[in-house]
């Protein structure tokens, strides 16, 4: 059996009351890691009988990815907590720059030093520069402005920024040797018509982190990419799931597990020779478009 050498470990996760970011908890947790889970629910745009109607429908779209997006993460922390693990759970707006040492001592005083960050959190609107992609159906598009670039950026690239500065901060005040960071990114990072500014923003995700590999790896921290292709976080339809099957090497659409258990091996000490490195984790999606 590989042992992952993980028990022990803290691990601070953003964006995990759902999704990605709950599967990587679980699994974290199932290998003994205290895991410390953060997550922001925007204003709603369904209304609460709508959300509760997409929950028990499950059928994705629009609702449904909404209805996960405004869960609180007490279900992720009971599960975890059910299985013999340690999770603590805080609502935090990471497009407010305060927020995040404010984070790092709440972990500290009930979890522990972060061992392990996993900067997950995302923040999607979709925009466009061309008003013929504009549309109100399903998942609404709208054309680019200033407001909305500025909120991508400060959600999606700044906070990641100031997460693994603040971590390096920390770590290195109590003389640690031995860290890991994972980013989010996007397989669509490169481009990606219709969400223009959240595909720009996970690219300089994905900067920063080489910049941080480079820069803290004689530190004893590695830092590494996941770029996820299309996973069912609630917004794939039984359609899309279908011809993304059809689409993918590996015949299926991913689950959040899928990224998680790679996040679990980028923390472990097996990939302990492994920094700077962006995997693709979407089932050979991004190879077959």
């Amino acid at each position: 059996m590989i042992d992952p050498q993980l028990s022990g470990r803290v691990a601070l996760i953003t964006g995990a009351n759902h999704g990605i970011g709950a599967a990587t908890a679980i699994a974290l947790a199932a290998q003994g890691v205290r895991v410390y889970l953060t997550y922001y629910r925007a204003v709603p745009a369904h209304t609460p009988d709508q959300l509760a109607q997409a929950q028990a429908l499950g059928i994705g779209g629009p609702a449904l990815y909404e209805a996960r997006q405004q869960q609180a993460a007490d279900k992720v922390v009971d599960l975890i907590h059910a299985a013999g693990g340690t999770a603590v759970a805080s609502e935090a707006d990471l497009s407010e720059p305060d927020t995040i040492p404010a984070l790092y001592t709440a972990c500290e005083r009930t979890l522990g030093p972060v061992d392990i960050l996993v900067a997950n959190h995302t923040h999607c609107v979709l925009e466009t520069f061309d008003p013929a992609r504009e549309t109100s159906i399903g998942f609404a598009v709208r054309s680019t402005t200033a407001a909305s670039i500025d909120a991508h950026f400060a959600v999606n690239a700044r906070a990641v920024a100031l997460l693994m500065a603040e971590y390096l901060h920390r770590y290195l005040a109590r003389g640690a040797t031995w860290g890991r960071i994972v980013t989010v990114s996007t397989d669509a990072a490169h481009a990606h018509p219709s969400n223009i500014s959240y595909a720009a923003s996970k690219h300089a995700i994905e900067s920063y982190s080489r910049s941080a590999a480079t820069e803290m790896g004689h530190y004893g921290i590695t830092v590494n990419i996941v770029a996820p292709g299309p996973i069912q976080t609630g917004y794939l339809t039984p359609d899309q799931i279908c011809d993304i099957a059809a689409g993918t090497p590996l015949g299926r659409g991913g689950e959040p597990s899928d990224v998680a258990d790679v996040i679990v091996f980028l923390a472990s000490e097996q990939a302990r020779w492994l920094t700077g490195q962006l995997l693709y984790v979407g089932g050979g999606w991004r190879m077959s478009q």
